[in-house]
């Protein structure tokens, strides 16, 4: 059985610096495990990994798509699953590193999606309502047929959405059921998951932080070239965190300032719900950087007991 390691967590709780640390001592590729850092030109609101940061340790799925170009679970899972054969034919490790849970999970217990099973007529008329009536109403469907999976989806997203609908549609069953089937499963891996976790008032300081960063080091100018580039509040990439809100800056639907309080606030909420998603996922570490007295060295040497246990 190969092994496979993981370490996610919330936005901003330090997940970069321990990855490189840890790939070092392992032999390790990482995976980032991330919807916004596969985009090219998109390096300061998906708070990207640098080269320089790297330190020669091997990364994948960063700058390969462009941002014209749609991504989700499906792709991420076929692309990671590309990546980890490569890693296992050099020798090394997988590890995979980011705060996309439905991403991990995908490729954690090889989740099939049933991304084949389609009806294009009723997915044109859902398409059509959220255009008339706006996603809200949309979500508000999906409310009625599958409160869990309404509950789980951002009402921003309308392709998650009108997935779910689409599934129920074509099996009468609930997406949210069907998931959780799959989440029994076992995972093929030979694996470690690490959550790294970091307290709340703590956390949402630094994320305060890093947005302010963001802005210093020019998140406003790199809007505004995907702007001139002819990306649009409709393409997947522009409904990132920090992108959405620049752009309605950009297009003078709010004031900077405002933008940069609703990225702030929206961040703090996204991370929440990343703590809520990976505390009920099965078979997870929590690691409290607290307990370590902020120590990542101790942090470390506890994650490769946990890792060189499951050698033997």
């Amino acid at each position: 059985m190969n092994k496979l390691v993981i370490l996610t967590g919330p936005t901003a709780v330090g997940k970069t610096a321990l990855s490189i640390a840890l790939a070092k001592k392992i032999g390790g590729e990482i995976i980032s495990a991330d919807s916004m850092q596969v985009y090219k030109h998109m390096d300061i609101g998906s708070a990207k990994i640098r080269p320089d940061e790297m330190e020669g340790i091997p990364h994948h799925l960063i700058d390969i798509l462009d941002p014209r170009e749609d991504f989700n679970v499906f792709l991420f899972q076929k692309y990671a699953k590309e990546a980890m054969e490569s890693i296992y034919a050099n020798g090394h490790i997988p590890i995979l590193v980011g705060g996309t849970g439905f991403y991990i999970q995908s490729v954690l217990y090889d989740i099939d999606f049933t991304e084949n099973n389609a009806d294009e007529n009723y997915r044109a008329q859902l398409e059509e309502i959220a255009a008339m009536k706006g996603v809200l109403y949309l979500h508000d469907m999906l409310k009625e047929v599958d409160e869990k999976s309404a509950d789980s989806i951002h009402p921003n997203n309308v392709k998650r959405i009108i997935r779910a609908l689409e599934y129920h549609h074509l099996t009468g069953q609930k997406i949210s059921e069907h998931n959780m089937e799959e989440r029994q499963k076992k995972s093929p891996y030979d694996f470690s998951y690490f959550v790294l976790n970091d307290e709340r008032s703590l956390l949402y300081h630094n994320i305060d932080l890093r947005v302010d960063q963001m802005m210093q080091n020019g998140l406003v100018e790199e809007v505004n070239k995907l702007k001139d580039m002819g990306l649009k509040r409709e393409n997947v990439s522009m409904q990132g965190l920090g992108y959405k809100e620049i752009l309605d800056y950009l297009d003078g639907k709010t004031d900077l300032d405002c933008a940069v309080y609703l990225i702030k606030r929206d961040t703090r909420h996204f991370a929440k719900r990343q703590l809520t998603w990976f505390r009920r996922e099965k078979d997870v570490i929590m690691i409290e950087k607290q307990d370590f007295h902020y120590d990542n060295q101790a942090i470390l040497d506890y994650m490769l007991s946990i890792i060189n246990k499951s050698k033997q």
